[in-house]
Protein backbone atom coordinates (compact mmCIF):
# COMPACT_ATOMS: atom_id res chain seq x y z
CA UNK A 1 0.00 0.00 0.00
CA UNK A 2 1.61 3.38 -1.04
CA UNK A 3 -1.00 5.64 0.51
CA UNK A 4 -4.18 6.04 2.50
CA UNK A 5 -6.40 8.66 2.49
CA UNK A 6 -8.18 10.49 5.46
CA UNK A 7 -11.54 12.07 5.64
CA UNK A 8 -11.45 15.37 8.19
CA UNK A 9 -14.00 17.45 8.94
CA UNK A 10 -14.07 20.60 11.71
CA UNK A 11 -15.51 19.31 15.10
CA UNK A 12 -18.72 21.96 16.26
CA UNK A 13 -16.83 22.31 19.48
CA UNK A 14 -13.57 22.82 17.83
CA UNK A 15 -10.46 21.06 16.22
CA UNK A 16 -10.43 18.65 13.65
CA UNK A 17 -11.92 15.00 13.37
CA UNK A 18 -10.18 12.31 10.74
CA UNK A 19 -11.10 8.98 10.48
CA UNK A 20 -9.18 6.77 7.39
CA UNK A 21 -11.08 5.14 3.87
CA UNK A 22 -10.90 1.77 4.27
CA UNK A 23 -9.39 1.46 8.05
CA UNK A 24 -10.17 1.64 11.38
CA UNK A 25 -7.67 4.80 12.39
CA UNK A 26 -9.61 7.96 14.26
CA UNK A 27 -8.11 10.59 15.79
CA UNK A 28 -8.55 14.27 16.49
CA UNK A 29 -6.75 17.34 17.50
CA UNK A 30 -7.66 20.70 18.42
CA UNK A 31 -5.32 22.69 15.68
CA UNK A 32 -4.29 21.96 11.83
CA UNK A 33 -0.70 21.06 12.43
CA UNK A 34 -1.62 18.96 16.13
CA UNK A 35 -3.39 16.79 13.42
CA UNK A 36 -1.08 16.06 11.35
CA UNK A 37 1.18 15.06 13.97
CA UNK A 38 -1.64 12.93 15.08
CA UNK A 39 -2.39 11.38 11.97
CA UNK A 40 0.77 10.53 11.62
CA UNK A 41 1.38 8.61 15.08
CA UNK A 42 -2.08 6.89 14.07
CA UNK A 43 -0.69 5.39 11.08
CA UNK A 44 2.80 4.38 12.74
CA UNK A 45 0.50 2.83 15.55
CA UNK A 46 -1.77 0.94 13.11
CA UNK A 47 0.75 -0.02 10.81
CA UNK A 48 3.66 -2.56 11.03
CA UNK A 49 6.78 -0.72 9.56
CA UNK A 50 6.75 -3.15 6.64
CA UNK A 51 3.32 -2.48 6.23
CA UNK A 52 2.84 1.33 6.12
CA UNK A 53 1.42 3.64 3.56
CA UNK A 54 4.13 5.65 2.68
CA UNK A 55 2.12 8.81 2.01
CA UNK A 56 -1.21 10.13 3.96
CA UNK A 57 -4.30 12.54 2.53
CA UNK A 58 -5.97 14.57 4.18
CA UNK A 59 -9.46 15.21 2.47
CA UNK A 60 -11.19 18.52 4.13
CA UNK A 61 -14.81 17.90 4.15
CA UNK A 62 -16.54 21.33 4.71
CA UNK A 63 -20.45 21.71 4.67
CA UNK A 64 -21.71 25.09 4.97
CA UNK A 65 -25.35 25.93 4.41
CA UNK A 66 -25.37 29.20 2.16
CA UNK A 67 -28.65 31.31 2.03
CA UNK A 68 -29.62 32.38 -1.35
Amino acid sequence: MSEIIFVVEPDPEGGYTAKALGHSIFTEADTWDELKSAVQDAVRCHFDEGERPAMVWLHVVLEEAVPV
